[in-house]
């Protein structure tokens, strides 16, 4: 058993004032290794943007992202937010690439958990995006936080 049963947790809906938002009508099928299975025992994954038009998600981190037992592998928290920090970017009027994610894991994930991931565009010079994210659950117990430079692909 998880130690999820002792936590307030999330759900996938959002929280009033916030509006859903369609990833994939913004970036296409790039988006199906992390939330291209919304009923699937990987990941389940809604997008929003809050009162700031900050783009957050609700991810749910299925048994199929498994790592240490009962809890979700640093790849899948990984991945994760790669595809929402880099999300944050295009949602903010900036079609980019990935170019560095680096992530500080700062405790375990544990499994079948609906965990709300921040996003903020920290800065934009030239064809550089920064983007800072976070893994945080309804008790606001940080899990991860990761910094993302992302370049622009259209700007020259």
């Amino acid at each position: 058993m998880t130690a999820k049963k002792n936590k307030r947790q999330f759900d996938l809906k959002g929280e009033t004032g916030w509006e859903p938002f369609d990833a994939p009508s913004l970036v296409g099928n790039s988006l199906r290794f992390v939330s291209g299975e919304p009923e699937g025992d990987r990941f389940r994954v809604k997008y929003f943007k809050d009162k700031k038009k900050q783009l957050i998600a609700r991810a749910w981190f299925g048994p199929e992202t498994e790592g240490p037992p009962d809890h979700a592998h640093g790849g899948a928290m990984a991945a994760v937010l790669d595809e929402v920090l880099g999300l944050a970017a295009w949602a903010a009027g900036h079609p980019i690439v990935v170019g560095n994610l680096n992530i500080h894991f700062r405790q375990l994930l544990p499994l079948e958990t609906v965990m709300q991931v921040e996003s903020e565009i920290v800065k934009v010079e030239g064809r550089k995006v920064k983007v800072h994210g976070r893994i945080v659950d309804a008790d606001g117990t940080l899990y991860a936080e990761a910094d993302c430079l992302c370049i622009n692909i259209l700007k020259s």
